[in-house]
C-alpha cells in the first residue's frame, strides 16, 4: 500500500488502513528529504518497488520537501456497504490540485482602505470587474469621477443632519418632561 500511495499520490481504502499506513510512509518521507544511497536502500528495503524510489526521492520530495511533518492527509469518505466498514482516503498533502485552487484565490484578495485621495478613491469605485490597464485609463477621467463623489458629499451631511434632529428632539422632550413633572407636583401640593 506504501508503494501504491507514493506512485498514485491517493488511495481510498479503510480507515484503519490509512492510519498505520501513514506511520509507514510518514518516516520515509522525512528519510528521502536527504538523498542519499543508504536512504534509498532502506526505503527500497520497506518498498521493494524500485518506481515507488523513484517517484518518492523525485517528484514527492520536490513537493513536500520544504514541509516539517504532516505529509500525508486522510479524508473520511463514509462507510462501505457490504461490512459497514469506515473508509477513507488518504493522499498525499500537495498532489491534491482541488484544494491547492481553493487555496490560492484566498490569498491574492487584498483589502483596500477606503482613506486615500479623492483620484484614488474614484478610479477603482467606477469600474468594479475591468482589468489593471483600463483603471491606468480612468485615473485619466479623474475630474468626472471626483464630481461624483462631490455631489455624494452633501446626501450624507443632510442624512447626518436628519438622525441629529430626531435625537435633539428626544432630547428636549426628555428635558421639557420633568420640568412638566415637578410644576404638576408643585400643583397637587
Amino acid at each position: 500500500m506504501g508503494a501504491s500511495l507514493l506512485l498514485h499520490k491517493r488511495i481510498s481504502t479503510t480507515l484503519a488502513k490509512a492510519k498505520e499506513l501513514k506511520k509507514f510512509v510518514e518516516p520515509l518521507v522525512t528519510r528521502a528529504k536527504e538523498d542519499s544511497t543508504h536512504n534509498r536502500r532502506i526505503a527500497f528495503s520497506y518498498l521493494k518497488s524500485k518506481e515507488a524510489i523513484k517517484s518518492l526521492f523525485g517528484e514527492v520530495i520536490e513537493k513536500v520537501g520544504t514541509r516539517p511533518g504532516g505529509y500525508t492527509r486522510i479524508i473520511k469518505t463514509g462507510f462501505r456497504l457490504g461490512d459497514n466498514a469506515e473508509m477513507c482516503i488518504i493522499e498525499l498533502v500537495d498532489f491534491n490540485e482541488l484544494m491547492l485552487k481553493d487555496a490560492a484565490p484566498a490569498k491574492k484578495t487584498t483589502r483596500r482602505s477606503r482613506r486615500s485621495s479623492g483620484a484614488e478613491t474614484s478610479a477603482p469605485a467606477a469600474p468594479k470587474a475591468a482589468a489593471p490597464a483600463p483603471v491606468v485609463d480612468e485615473v485619466e477621467e479623474a475630474p468626472i469621477a471626483e464630481a461624483e463623489v462631490v455631489e455624494e458629499a452633501p446626501i450624507a451631511e443632510a442624512e447626518v443632519v436628519e438622525e441629529a434632529s430626531p435625537v435633539a428632539e428626544a432630547a428636549a422632550e426628555e428635558t421639557a418632561a420633568p420640568e412638566t413633572s415637578e410644576e404638576s407636583e408643585t400643583e397637587e401640593k
